[in-house]
């Protein structure tokens, strides 16, 4: 399987395309067995789709059925019977009568081999009595049922065709037949034979062309000649047991024979010429006077069936034979005489029932002719359906990779969909029969192909992106941004965002103390801890700026506290430096001290770059502010600076003290500064300094320089490591000696970032 995959990589969606479209037509052109059963049962469905077609009155069937059975007694009947039903269907007008039933064997009767006892016992008498002669002889004519049926054969007004069948190997039959009772059985049926033969400029077809019989099974020679003609009933299901195709051509002996259903409607047609077109190839087709029979090069007809069984309107026997039929039904009719009674019948599968009458395949071969509605599979259907598994191919191949999930299986169901549209109207309306899968097998499996293309190559991606994301962010941010990859598109959105920026203080002094390799060593250890944390609380990393660092909350993670998980980072991050410091101390190194400005506001987040390299980044006033803040530490030896914008979200979890009020370079606006100084559990003395700070810059702003000045000297000996006192001492002895304007608002402006 991996060794797929990697064959997939380094594929691409149009070699993919390419490879699979010539895997089908290789397919298609050699044809494998389960393909072309999968491919008639497709015509089968488009047959019951297309639902029930409704035939001329031209054909109606005489069956033998279970209402027959029941009144005229078990099968076979005397041939009397069927005698009385041709005396009757001549005298109702029938124009053909037609048997697809045999009459192989003589009549067993039990009357005319008394009378034959009788009349061979007189003989051996030597008894001569002209009167008993003639009452043998009467007597002979009435009892026997062949002679009987024979009669009626000859008196028919109706043109009689008897069926029979081919023994279509000596294999099949089980023992040899001598070559001399073949040729008096093809001898009797010989004025059935095709009787003419017409060749193309291609030449005669070879012997392998024709379907080929061993021997014929004939009816009674007193009943063939008493017959206008015979036809055969033998029929070849394709390999998956479903009769689609009538062979209109066997060859036995030196001659070649036409079916009944042919034979029916040559006579029906007033024996027009009957034709057989043959070339090189093999069989062009079959003209019977002016309409025109396509078949295969075997001289096979495809069977466009009407409906189920009973899309002919079936006569019981008893009712024919019984006078039950309304006069004159039959008239100018070709009159099909068959069984259809469960367990004497022809059954066959077909692609409407696996239960149909043989006498109604011969009558649907008859229809189709009389109103020319063959089904036929065109010359240029192979060259249509080479088209389509190309065009399939190459359609799907463009259109699949550029679409989604849901789109591309939507558009290959349309095309599916679309297809079988197509080959099923085609069908329906031309009786035009078109490949339906190996176009759709072509596009399956070029689907299948790109979709597991897609799949692998986009988890190829998705560990790309995860593996170069895990630098910058959590794994809960990656996880975020794998299920929305969309939101790596180049550009941004603007979006309120909180960013972190943190630098160390008197980075180059420290640099300058080390070799290249401990200054490494040194920021490599700072900058993993410091990453952590602000992995820890989902932050992503922006980007490194030498020592200096920059994240952003809320993105591409969305983050509805992200002001807050901001600042965890931000005294995590202390709490951490102490501990750093304190492994360095121990090492022999010296400490470091960091300053940490966060603001929140809205910004410009996304990809910005080039489509060739593009980073994930955040942009605007808002991103400059931060970094502001981080610069303004140094005016007042803090670590941690927060905007005013910042502090409004936070300002209920923990403790900040109001540092300043400033514009900051690059910034027109004034804007509160505030050092955030811990969570709400500091110690009580903590709480006492931070409010007396609070007091003190009322008095500064309130230009009470003198007040001031004393309550941050307090501060300062409260607490001399809160070096913002001694910044606001220093303003103050300043302020002193050169008042501000009367428009003073208490608003220090940085020169400087």
């Amino acid at each position: 399987m991996n060794k797929i995959f990697k064959l997939l990589i380094s594929l691409n969606p149009i070699s993919i395309s390419f490879y699979a479209i010539i895997f089908m037509v290789i397919v298609f052109l050699v044809g494998p067995s389960f393909l072309e059963i999968v491919e008639l049962k497709t015509l089968d469905l488009r047959f019951k789709s297309r639902g029930t077609v409704k035939p001329l009155d031209t054909v109606v069937h005489a069956v033998i059925d279970e209402k027959s059975l029941d009144e005229e007694g078990k099968w076979p009947w005397p041939r009397s019977k069927i005698a009385k039903l041709v005396d009757y269907l001549s005298d109702d007008g029938a124009k053909v009568i037609g048997f697809d039933i045999g009459f192989l064997e003589p009549d067993e009767n039990n009357n005319i081999s008394f009378i034959r006892k009788l009349e061979s016992k007189i003989e051996n008498l030597k008894i001569k009595n002209k009167n008993l002669n003639g009452f043998i002889d009467a007597s002979k004519e009435t009892a026997d049922n062949d002679l009987t049926l024979a009669n009626a054969l000859k008196r028919s007004k109706a043109k009689v065709v008897l069926g029979y069948f081919f023994h279509m190997s000596q294999k099949g039959l089980g023992y040899e037949i001598e070559k001399k009772t073949i040729d008096t059985k093809l001898a009797q049926i010989s004025k059935s034979k095709y009787p003419i033969i017409q060749s193309s400029p291609g030449g005669y077809p070879d012997e392998e062309t024709f379907f080929k019989a061993y021997a014929p099974e004939t009816n009674l020679p007193m009943l063939t000649d008493a017959a206008d003609s015979s036809g055969y009933f033998n029929m070849f299901p394709d390999f998956d047991g479903v009769v689609r195709w009538i062979p209109c051509i066997i060859k036995s002996g030196d001659e070649i024979f036409p079916p009944l259903s042919m034979q029916s409607l040559w006579h029906y047609l007033d024996n027009p010429p009957l034709v057989v077109k043959v070339a090189g190839y093999g069989v062009e087709g079959i003209q019977i006077g002016n309409i025109r029979i396509p078949t295969d090069e075997k001289g096979r007809m495809m069977i466009n069936y009407l409906g189920p069984p009973k899309t002919f309107p079936h006569y019981s026997i008893s009712d024919i034979i019984n006078n039950r039929i309304t006069k004159g039904e039959f008239k100018d009719k070709i009159v099909l005489v068959g069984a259809t009674a469960i367990g004497i019948y022809d059954m066959r599968n077909t692609p409407f029932s696996p239960v149909y009458p043989g006498l109604e395949i011969h009558a649907t071969v008859i229809d189709n002719i009389l109103k020319q509605h063959f089904l036929t599979r065109p010359q240029w259907a192979q060259i249509f359906d080479l088209l389509s598994i190309i065009f399939m191919g190459i359609v799907i191949g463009f259109v699949i990779p550029r679409l989604n999930a849901i789109r591309g299986v939507l558009f290959a169901l349309v095309l599916f969909l679309a297809h079988i549209f197509i080959t099923r109207y085609l069908f329906a309306a031309y009786g035009v029969w078109l490949n339906v899968t190996y176009p759709l097998g072509a596009l399956l499996i070029l689907y299948i192909s790109l979709t597991i293309y897609k799949y692998v190559t986009e988890e190829k991606e998705r560990k790309k992106i995860k593996d170069a994301f895990t630098y910058y962010v959590s794994s809960s941010v990656v996880n975020e941004m794998l299920k929305h990859p969309e939101k790596l598109k180049l550009g941004g959105d603007r979006k309120e965002l909180s960013v972190l920026f943190s630098d160390i203080r008197g980075f180059t002094s420290i640099a300058e103390g080390l070799t290249p390799e401990e200054l490494v060593h040194l920021l490599n250890q700072y900058l993993t801890v410091m990453t952590d944390i602000i992995f820890k609380y989902n932050g992503t990393l922006d980007k490194y700026m030498g020592d200096a660092i920059m994240a952003i909350y809320g993105a591409p993670l969305d983050l509805p506290d992200h002001p807050v998980k901001a600042c965890h980072s931000a005294l995590e991050m202390m709490a951490e430096l102490k501990n750093l410091n304190q492994k360095w101390i121990n090492e022999g190194k010296k400490p470091i001290d960091i300053g940490i400005g966060i603001n929140t506001g809205p910004m410009m987040v996304g990809n910005m770059g080039s489509m060739q390299r593009f980073d994930f980044t955040v942009m605007g006033d808002s991103v400059n502010l931060g970094s502001r803040l981080e610069g303004a530490n140094k005016n007042y030896k803090t670590n941690i600076i927060i905007s005013e914008f910042t502090y409004e979200k936070v300002k209920d979890e923990f403790i900040c003290m109001e540092l300043d009020s400033v514009k900051v370079k690059g910034k027109k606006k004034p804007v509160k500064i505030y050092c955030l100084a811990g969570y709400k559990d500091l110690a009580s003395a903590q709480y006492e300094v931070i409010d007396r700070f609070n007091q003190a810059i009322a008095l500064y702003k309130a230009k009470d320089w003198e007040k001031a000045l004393h309550a941050f000297e307090n501060i300062s000996a409260m607490d001399p490591n809160l070096y913002a006192s001694q910044t606001y001492i220093e303003r103050c002895h300043e302020l002193k000696k050169n008042p501000p304007p009367a428009d003073w608002d208490g608003v220090y402006i940085f020169k400087t970032k």
